[in-house]
């Protein structure tokens, strides 16, 4: 079977219309359609029913959701492996939301490159959603996300229950009104922020991107909700301090994979990966490990 049809399949099933479909691929509706025609030519069965409100699966439809992730997933993996570098015995790709490569999956890469240097690795960085889309079409092994929806086939695995902690730049640990920076966490984040009531509600400075409002942070100083990993460096140092008797927040990190790849893969990479997101932890012994080498 074409591996295209199964691709439009899941495109429908996960945008619920063909309309939506056919804009996720790039592709004109009646092209869309007439995949799917083919589709379920081959199959012998109709696999959507289409009304006002989109497409809705059949049962056929239903029951072969899970041979078409499993086609696209298994033809990903294939092309992969025929397509490995030179020097490699296998590869590992992995997706993960932008605020988090720094700096825990920034160290993860210099871990990976110290202690499997036969393994190829793949890193992207994209929105949750499309992250958690790629791990379950297969074109990526892994993904780390804030709270990922759930998703047939899909584990979602607590990789870190981090906080978000209130910090400011004053040395005695006071937090100034006027030099308060709103970092976007999400909406959960936002409903906790809101009902505590311990910030101003309308703030001078509001940043979407965590790396970015630290750096702001440590070079024009004033205060704000970081992830504790993050600051602690700069705690240690001195930079920054912890305001006192602000309210802390849970900030979960969940590692994303399929539960039909290779566990082998998985279980090397979910331990190295818990490692570097430890908090406290560094990559001081690896850089280390790097000059030698060099």
């Amino acid at each position: 079977m074409d591996i295209g049809l199964a691709r439009t399949y899941l495109a429908v099933v996960a945008t619920g219309s063909f309309q939506a479909a056919a804009e996720k691929l790039h592709l004109t509706q009646t092209a869309v359609s007439a995949r799917i025609r083919t589709l379920e030519e081959q199959l012998g069965r109709p696999l959507f029913v289409r009304n006002k409100a989109g497409a809705k699966l059949t049962i056929a439809g239903e029951r072969f959701l899970r041979h078409a992730t499993l086609l696209v997933q298994t033809w990903e993996n294939a092309r992969r492996q025929i397509a490995m570098p030179a020097g490699r015995s296998e590869g590992v790709s992995i997706g993960a939301e932008l605020s988090l490569w720094d700096p825990s999956l920034a160290d993860w890469l210099v871990r990976m490159h110290c202690d499997r240097p036969d393994i190829a690795v793949r890193a992207e960085v994209d929105s949750g959603p499309r992250l958690l889309e790629k791990v379950r079409e297969g074109s990526l092994d892994l993904a780390v996300l804030h709270n990922p929806s759930q998703e047939p086939e899909v584990v979602a695995e607590l990789l870190c229950e981090e906080k978000l902690v209130l910090v400011t730049s004053d040395p005695d640990g006071a937090m100034d009104p006027e030099n308060y920076i709103y970092v976007d966490w999400g909406a959960a984040f936002a409903a906790c922020h809101e009902a505590a009531a311990v910030t101003p509600s309308n703030p001078a400075v509001t940043i979407s991107l965590g790396p970015l409002a630290r750096n702001y942070l440590l070079s024009v100083g004033g205060s704000g909700y970081f992830r504790l990993g993050v600051v602690k460096p700069a705690l240690d140092q001195g930079r920054l301090q912890l305001v006192a008797g602000a309210p802390e927040f849970a900030h979960s990190i969940y590692l994303v994979y399929s539960a039909r790849r290779e566990k082998g893969l998985i279980e090397m990479v979910r331990g190295s990966l818990r490692d570097c997101f430890a908090v406290g932890k560094t990559i001081a012994p690896v850089l280390s490990a790097l000059g030698r080498e060099h």
